[in-house]
């Protein structure tokens, strides 16, 4: 045992300690929710790159996921992207994040741009088709999304029906993006507005014409454009329509978007394409149509030609998503003219990908 000695007693008692409240700042606090900026030192030679921060964490299932001022945001940060990339500039804002992709349809645009585009923002992606999971041999879609949200980021699904995508987000603790459903194509429709907003210098009072089947493409053209204030006219027979609830939506979206767009649906040609800045089509049999001869008989007279071409602006530009079948859905020499800017639109995939990644998958550095 041991005793305190006299000497140890005369060493002064221990200040007492008083908590103060940290200094906040009221600006810096309001703002912090809304902004997510990446890059800088903290991960060596990337530029600072700041973000909105609304779309962090989000699924986007469907084209009214994302308000008109949401579309503006990715609209910009795709186009601050392409920059980037073609000034060789690093951007690899994405380093250690991992996307899921599952497939039950081939792909060239939407699986390359997302792997490609996963890549050059530093992460990775893994492609997962239909005979790489266990849903061939039972295992539910949300089982499966329970087990990729252990493993990734983010998933994308490339499904045939919009119900299996809201079954996988339903039960995925990650953001969930549509690669494409049997109902619309979000990811086409808005790399189809940065097309336009580069060809045209902005998108509102525009209009598209589009001509063909009334299928998924459309709904989210519809959808998308109408919002931005784009009118939009559909030419297509009668029973290949876009589907009215699409249609009736989009009229709403139209003119709630402040400026005097329309949305025109109709079987006439002649009456879409007039005036239009903007022609466009796709193929006349999608994936799963087993329906081929009928529809190439009834979509026949809405091929888009030379003529269909002359109703539309001088200067109108013709877009296509692809796979594309010359001498069916577009002639050659429209689809290989002066006015086709197919290919530019396919690049496009890419960077708006990338931009859609950025604002749901990317996380404020601590």
């Amino acid at each position: 045992m041991f005793e305190a000695s006299a000497a140890s007693s005369s060493f002064p008692a221990p200040p007492s300690l008083t908590r103060v409240a940290p200094v906040t700042d009221p600006f810096t606090d309001a703002i912090a929710p809304a902004a997510i900026s990446l890059g800088g030192p903290v991960l060596g030679n990337l530029t600072t790159f700041t973000i909105s921060a609304r779309l962090q964490g989000r699924s986007v299932l469907n084209d009214t996921d994302l308000t008109r001022d949401e579309i503006y945001e990715v609209l910009d940060t795709a186009v601050r992207l392409k920059k980037m990339r073609q000034a060789g500039l690093p951007h690899g804002y994405l380093a250690g994040k991992s996307l899921g992709m599952i497939f039950q349809h081939p792909s060239t645009r939407t699986r390359v741009s997302f792997e490609a585009g996963m890549a050059q923002l530093g992460g990775q992606a893994i492609f997962l088709g239909v005979h790489d999971l266990q849903i061939k041999r039972g295992e539910s879609l949300a089982d499966t999304a329970q087990v990729l949200s252990r493993y990734v980021d983010g998933i994308v699904a490339r499904v045939v029906s919009h119900g299996d995508i809201e079954e996988i987000a339903g039960a995925s603790t990650v953001p969930v993006l549509n690669g494409l459903t049997d109902r619309g194509h979000p990811m086409q429709a808005l790399s189809d507005l940065l097309t336009m907003q580069e060809a045209f210098g902005g998108l509102a009072g525009r209009k598209l014409a589009y001509l063909g089947d009334g299928n998924n493409v459309v709904h989210s053209l519809l959808l998308t454009c109408a919002a931005m204030g784009l009118s939009v006219a559909v030419a297509s027979p009668e029973g290949y329509q876009p589907d009215p609830e699409v249609v009736n939506h989009a009229r709403w979206l139209a003119a709630s978007s402040g400026v005097a767009a329309e949305i025109l649906i109709t079987d006439d040609p002649v009456a879409a394409a007039t005036g239009a800045d903007a022609v466009y089509t796709d193929v006349h049999v999608s994936m799963g149509q087993t329906d081929a001869a009928t529809r190439a008989v009834a979509l026949a007279p809405y091929k888009v030609t030379e003529s269909i071409m002359q109703r539309a602006n001088p200067r109108a530009i013709f877009l296509h998503c692809l796979p594309m079948h010359r001498g069916q859905e577009v002639d050659a020499a429209v689809a290989d003219g002066p006015r086709s800017i197919i290919f530019d639109q396919a690049e496009n995939r890419l960077h708006m990908q990338k931009a859609i990644l950025l604002h749901t998958l990317a996380t404020t550095v601590a």
